[in-house]
Parts: structure tokens; C-alpha cells; sequence
């Protein structure tokens, strides 16, 4: 997680101002590279480039961005299954989803959700290359953080729970 400048601007902002790459990562709570990998998955991820390639972010981008990241890390959504999601029932869900005001349906209804996570893993083998391409790498970057966050919640739980 972000600490530092990033959020103290975040919080400090008004909320229509727009926010750079680090300021989303730091409100997200994901890596820059993830947010930039999302804007190449995402065509509906475009925030304004300024000169040099500078990305600003408005609202609406920020809010898109969260229900991105909320299908995929707490509803278990894959890329497609996001993309299906854009495509069926557009921005405005999507970004509502990202502000909490509307319930994703449990990517348990997305068919054959468990084969699709199961492709994601990476098999090493006698014929795999030793050097992965960098969208495996930031796939397999994404599926370490979120198991992070799982155990971390399963050991609050059991902290709780005195187990």
C-alpha cells in the first residue's frame, strides 16, 4: 500500500480534481503497473495524457477503475469476464459497482469461472522458457496480491475468531 504524498494529495483533492497514476494507485491499492496494464485491457480506461505521457485521471475514470478492481478482487471476475461484464451492461454499472451503490452478481454465475482461473496459472516445466513475457509476469503479479489480501483476511478472521 501507498503511504505518503500520494494519499495526503488524494485526500486533500476536491473530489472533482483529477488524480495522476500514483495518487489512483495509492486510493486502489494496486501497483502502477497494474492501472496501466488494466488501460490496455480496458479500451473504456482513458485517462488524459498530458505531455511526456502523463496520465491524469478523472472522476469517472477513478470510479471505473474501482468497480474494475472490485469484479476482479472481491467478485472473482477474470479480464473477459469484466470485458463481458463492460460490454453487457456498460460504464455506468460498472462504475456504480465501484462507488457501492450496486451489487455485482457473484462471478460464481460466471460459467466456467474455475477452468478460466485455472488457465491463469503458469505450469513450469522442462518445456517452459525460463523468462516469462511481461503480461504473464503482471498476470501472475495481480494473482500474488490478491492471494496476499486472502491470507491477510483469513488471518484477521482467525485472529478474531481466536482460532
Amino acid at each position: 500500500m501507498l503511504l505518503g504524498a500520494a494519499q495526503l494529495a488524494v485526500r486533500t483533492k476536491s473530489p472533482e480534481a483529477f488524480r495522476t497514476i500514483s495518487e489512483v494507485a495509492g486510493e486502489l491499492d494496486v501497483p502502477q503497473h497494474v492501472l496501466r496494464f488494466w488501460e490496455s485491457r480496458f479500451a473504456q480506461v482513458r485517462p488524459v495524457k498530458r505531455a511526456g505521457g502523463r496520465r491524469y485521471y478523472r472522476p469517472e475514470d477513478v470510479d471505473l477503475l474501482r468497480g474494475i478492481r472490485a469484479l476482479l478482487y472481491s467478485e472473482g471476475y477474470t479480464i473477459k469476464g469484466v470485458q463481458k461484464v463492460l460490454r453487457e451492461r456498460g460504464l455506468r454499472f460498472v462504475a456504480e459497482v465501484g462507488r457501492g451503490e450496486t451489487v455485482a452478481e457473484s462471478a460464481v454465475a460466471e460459467p466456467e469461472m474455475a477452468e478460466r482461473f485455472a488457465a491463469r496459472v503458469v505450469r513450469l516445466d522442462r518445456d517452459t522458457p525460463q523468462t516469462l513475457a511481461e503480461e504473464e509476469r503482471v498476470k501472475l503479479e495481480i494473482l500474488l496480491a490478491e492471494l496476499l489480501r486472502l491470507k491477510s483476511r483469513l488471518q484477521a478472521a482467525q485472529r478474531v475468531s481466536g482460532g
